[in-house]
């Protein structure tokens, strides 16, 4: 299955309305698929460095990063391009492999604002955790 194909099934079968898929490849994250995320932000996420917005933060600290609203987020951890995805709450979520050791980030955006509660969390890194 295409990257694009596994993204758009699983934004859709978690009501979401935006996604992106970074592979880890040689220390920094690079987009690989990505869903109803606008161009300008889709080259400035082209390449994420560790520690650098949700993604980044998701690589080194190794557990979801997330927004009640990518809009109006003050804690530093959402960057400034990501406002222009049409989107509130979003989540970046760590995927591993076999070793334990992450080797993609799965973004995914929702239209509402809201906190994702520890249940929806779980649900949706065990379905990240099947990035093929």
């Amino acid at each position: 299955m295409r990257t694009d194909d596994w993204l758009d099934e699983l934004l859709r079968r978690h009501g979401a309305s935006a996604g992106t898929i970074h592979r880890l490849i040689d220390g920094v994250l690079v987009l690989e698929a990505a869903i109803n995320i606008p161009e300008a932000v889709r080259t400035v996420v082209a390449r994420v460095p560790p520690g650098k917005g949700m993604a980044g933060l998701a690589l080194t600290r190794g557990v979801p990063v997330q927004t009640c609203n990518l809009q109006t987020d003050t804690t530093g951890d959402v960057r400034p391009g990501a406002r222009a995805v049409n989107a509130q709450a979003a989540v970046a979520l760590p995927v591993r492999d076999a070793a334990g050791a992450v080797r993609a980030v799965v973004g995914v955006a929702f239209t509402e604002e809201r906190e994702l509660a520890r249940a929806e969390l779980d649900t949706l890194l065990a379905a990240a955790s099947t990035l093929p």
